[in-house]
């Protein structure tokens, strides 16, 4: 069952295309992730699938729902987690949660053990009625995170998700995707860190200048890469033609060299 279909997605910025023709499905319970070099298409095509940018071309197809023809029943169905917050600041961390659960009309029993739970795992518990704006930025993201934990939709579309989280934070993250997933909730993850896609994901699909080059599990990319002895670093720079990085790092690391 695919809980996300993207049939052709197309997005132009004047003469600019960010987004170009773009299909990819992801199933029930997969962690998905998106990777691709910075301008790639990447946040673009996330805020299309969380409904926050119309396409040009294509459709957007979320648990069974055309997001064109039924925008509020997909986004019911999708929790977006960006990856810079923006929250009201004169609300406490407790009236942001009861705004959004009203939004998606949590029922009271569900809003009150489901906070509970996400609050005490983000050590936010203690600060749930100070103002937003006393949060520090990974405080602010846990609370998000939170914000869209509580409502178990059957999606989490989330962008550079470890982004000002301290360890601690990050790990427990990282087990909350992984047990979400295990219960049937799709993940659509774009992120930087290659070691974190590498950990969490079950495919990937690797976009660069608005084209997705590949979509495949960590076999079937080093198959598309030429090499079964790869980690991701090693297929990314190859799929995407950033070998001259290595060209760069080869120079810096003869520079230290030098200097000592």
């Amino acid at each position: 069952m695919k809980t996300l279909k993207l049939i052709n997605l197309t997005k132009h910025f004047g003469d600019f295309t960010a987004v170009n023709d773009v299909s990819l499905s992801v199933r029930k319970g997969e962690i998905f992730g998106f990777l691709g070099p910075n301008g790639a298409g990447k946040t673009t095509t996330i805020k299309m699938v969380a409904g926050l940018l119309k396409p040009d071309q294509g459709r957007i197809i979320v648990n069974g729902h055309d997001l064109a023809s039924n925008p509020l029943a997909c986004k019911r169905e999708t929790a977006y987690i960006p990856d810079r917050p923006w929250l009201y600041e004169k609300l406490t961390a407790l009236e942001y949660l009861q705004f959004i659960g009203s939004l998606y009309d949590l029922a009271p029993d569900d809003f009150n053990r489901e906070t509970q739970k996400y609050l005490a795992l983000f050590d936010l518990s203690e600060w749930r009625h100070h103002l937003i704006e006393s949060y520090s930025h990974g405080m602010r993201q846990k609370l998000v995170m939170t914000s869209m934990l509580m409502l178990g939709t059957a999606m989490i579309v989330v962008d550079e998700p470890m982004v000002g989280l301290d360890p601690k934070s990050a790990r427990i993250v990282k087990e909350l995707f992984k047990n979400l997933a295990a219960d049937g909730t799709s993940i659509f993850l774009s992120t930087h860190s290659l070691e974190i896609a590498e950990e969490l994901c079950d495919r990937i699909g690797i976009i660069s200048d608005g084209h997705l080059l590949t979509v495949g599990d960590m076999a079937a990319l080093r198959r598309e890469a030429g090499s079964e002895d790869s980690d991701l670093e090693q297929i990314f720079l190859a799929l995407t033609g950033a070998w001259e990085l290595k060209e760069i790092v080869g120079a810096l690391k003869g520079s230290r060299k030098n200097v000592n």
